[in-house]
C-alpha cells in the first residue's frame, strides 16, 4: 500500500506561499528524522529541509529563512510552509524519512511563475 502521500502543491506567483503536507505510516514516522526533498526536471532530487523527532531542524541554504518544516507526531504528518517563493523553487516535492528511506511517493508539484 501507499506509504507516503504528499499534497498541497500548486501554481503560485513569485512572493507567494504554499503549505505542503505529507501523510506517513507509523513505522516510517515514529522516532525517525523526516525530510522534504525536491526535484526539478532533469536535475537531482535534493534534500531541502529535515526535522528530528524532537523538533531539531536543518535547511538547505537556498530555502533558509523562507521555508519552515514541522511535524505532528500524533497525526503522523509532516509539513513544509513555503513563503517568499521564487521561480527557482519550482519542482516536485517529496517527503521521506532520512533514517533508512522507503519507496518514494508521487510527490506534489510546486510551480512558481508570474
Amino acid at each position: 500500500q501507499v506509504q507516503l502521500v504528499e499534497s498541497g502543491g500548486g501554481l503560485v506567483q513569485p512572493g507567494g506561499s504554499l503549505r505542503l503536507s505529507c501523510a506517513a505510516s507509523g513505522v516510517i514516522f515514529n522516532r525517525n528524522v523526516m525530510g522534504w526533498y525536491r526535484q526539478a526536471p532533469g536535475k537531482q532530487r535534493d534534500l531541502v529541509a529535515s526535522i528530528a523527532s524532537d523538533g531539531f531542524t536543518n535547511y538547505a541554504d537556498s530555502v533558509k529563512g523562507r521555508f519552515t518544516i514541522t511535524r505532528d507526531n500524533a497525526k503522523l504528518t509532516l509539513y513544509l510552509q513555503m513563503n517568499s517563493l521564487k521561480p527557482e523553487d519550482t519542482a516536485v516535492y517529496y517527503c521521506n524519512r532520512l533514517t533508512y528511506r522507503v519507496n518514494w511517493g508521487r510527490g506534489t508539484q510546486v510551480t512558481v511563475s508570474s
